[in-house]
């Protein structure tokens, strides 16, 4: 798979999980450019960039931010998403200066207890057909 060829930065999220399902639609709805795609990290697209970046496969509690053939995970990808969105989305990116331990350990509470707060779904989100070319398989 030759992810340089994707010109837009793609964002890799747990298909399942009701928070992360959630937060893709509050991007899509703060990226009125539609710079970002979307792929789930349970499907083939997702499950690729795992295996190029030598990923766990199942490695589904973080948030991967695929851009310009890197990648970012956890809370340093959620920042670099957020200074690209509108609104006061961008004020997030301030976070940035916390040391990245800090991060993501507050980043690791919410991953491991994701599930029990807000749910999860029986199968990866069906993106409505408006919104399916901002969707990998």
């Amino acid at each position: 798979m030759e992810t340089n060829l994707y010109t837009n930065p793609v964002i890799l999220f747990d298909g399942v999980c009701n928070l992360c399902n959630g937060s893709v639609q509050k991007i899509i709805a703060a990226d009125p450019n539609k710079q970002f795609r979307f792929a789930s990290l349970q499907g083939d697209f997702g499950q690729q960039v795992l295996k190029q970046f030598h990923l766990p496969p199942h490695e589904l509690n973080s948030f991967i931010l695929l851009e310009n053939n890197q990648i970012f995970t956890k809370s340093t990808g959620a920042l670099k998403v957020a200074r690209k969105l509108s609104g006061a989305w961008p004020l997030l990116y301030a976070f940035i200066i916390v040391p990245r331990f800090i991060r993501d350990g507050v980043y690791n509470i919410i991953a491991r207890n994701r599930y029990k707060w807000f749910g999860k779904k029986e199968s990866c989100m069906v993106p409505r057909a408006a919104l399916q070319d901002l969707f990998y398989p």
